[in-house]
């Protein structure tokens, strides 16, 4: 089935394939990168993005925003027409202030979810960037397009429906979770579709709509289609690429879990997740809690006196390869991954007859 071509703000790809965002330190320049000069669009997550900086812990959002610049650069050298963007997250402190840092940094497109970025279009209506709310329900897709549109006389310029088997944080309860069938799903995809294209006929400009969530085998992408969809976003087939940016150990963990390895877990940024379970896991099961080392304010939604654990050090943990004391996030199907591939025989697989 060949795919239509679609523009991500001034740039077109040349596959209908968004890279995940994936923080902190697993989706960086490095992999980011690879995607865009294989076609597709390369994401960047900002989330704690400097904490290599050596002045991270005493300043954070100036070793992030650092960070941002670096990165970003990475990417350009490996892909200098690519497209290339940044995952901000709703939640994180200082959002308004690397939303602008992006910007300067030259990224082609924002991605933004953990909360429906309201006033996204105020923060970067100097600019020609484009931006893509995460939304997971109709619900949500009618709230943040009918908000941006009244308020802002804006829409999106492309939009990410992120399904129940995604990776890292969900937009769903735990119930909804247990509850939703790919069938029960479908559904509501179309639905969120429908709203889309209506801001589409208001607005008289195409918005893409990236299916996200559970995208592993070609099958899943070519439902995609059928579904509605003008692309998708593939996040956990990428981590075992040579050129994702987390440590080896991080990439081993998924090829080494097992169906049942993967679980639902509480994040501290109040959303559900989806991860790995390892030795850290069990460790805050059985002790109810493991106090952050130093709080770093990152995350407005985050009670440093209460939270079981700081997402901010188990997640570095994680993209260190520190595996046992680290929260590894991870899609619902990441207990298939079998080996080492190339970012290029990735996109090669879901994207043979695109071209």
């Amino acid at each position: 089935m060949r795919k239509e071509q679609f523009s991500i703000g001034k740039k077109q790809l040349k596959v209908p394939i968004i890279q995940g965002g994936m923080g902190v330190g697993i989706s960086l320049g490095g992999l980011a990168g690879a995607v865009a000069k294989e076609g597709g669009a390369g994401t960047i997550s900002a989330a704690q993005i400097g904490f290599r900086e050596p002045d991270f812990y005493e300043n954070p959002v100036e070793a992030n925003k650092r960070a941002i610049h670096k990165e970003m650069d990475k990417a350009r050298k490996i892909s200098p027409e690519g497209v290339v963007g940044f995952n901000l997250m709703v939640a994180m402190n200082d959002y308004e202030t690397y939303v602008r840092e992006v910007i300067a940094a030259g990224a082609d497109f924002i991605v933004s979810g953990a909360g429906l970025p309201v006033d996204l279009p105020a923060y970067i209506k100097d600019s020609d960037i484009a931006i893509a709310p995460i939304v997971s329900t109709r619900k949500s897709a009618h709230v943040i397009l009918k908000f941006w549109d009244k308020k802002y006389k804006k829409t999106a310029d492309f939009i990410v429906i992120e399904g129940p088997m995604a990776g890292g944080h969900l937009g769903f309860h735990k119930e909804q979770l247990e509850e939703l069938t790919p069938d029960i799903y479908a559904e509501e995809v179309k639905e969120i579709i429908a709203v889309v294209r209506k801001y589409e006929e208001k607005y008289e400009k195409k918005i893409p709509v990236i299916l996200a969530g559970g995208i592993y085998e070609h099958a899943d992408y070519e439902r995609a289609f059928t579904l509605g969809a003008d692309g998708v976003q593939i996040a956990t087939r990428f981590v075992t690429t040579e050129e994702c940016d987390a440590d080896e150990h991080y990439k081993q963990s998924y090829i080494q879990a097992k169906k049942e390895d993967i679980v639902i877990v509480n994040s501290p940024v109040g959303m559900p997740g989806r991860a790995i379970r390892n030795v850290f896991l069990d460790k805050v099961k059985a002790e109810g809690r493991i106090p952050p080392t130093k709080c770093l304010r990152c995350i407005h939604t985050c009670n440093p006196a209460e939270t079981p654990y700081c997402i901010t050090e188990a997640l570095i943990h994680a993209a260190k390869g520190e595996v046992d004391q680290a929260l590894l996030f991870c899609g619902g199907r990441a207990y298939e991954a079998k080996t080492i591939e190339t970012v290029k025989k990735v996109i090669d697989y879901f994207c043979k007859d695109c071209l």
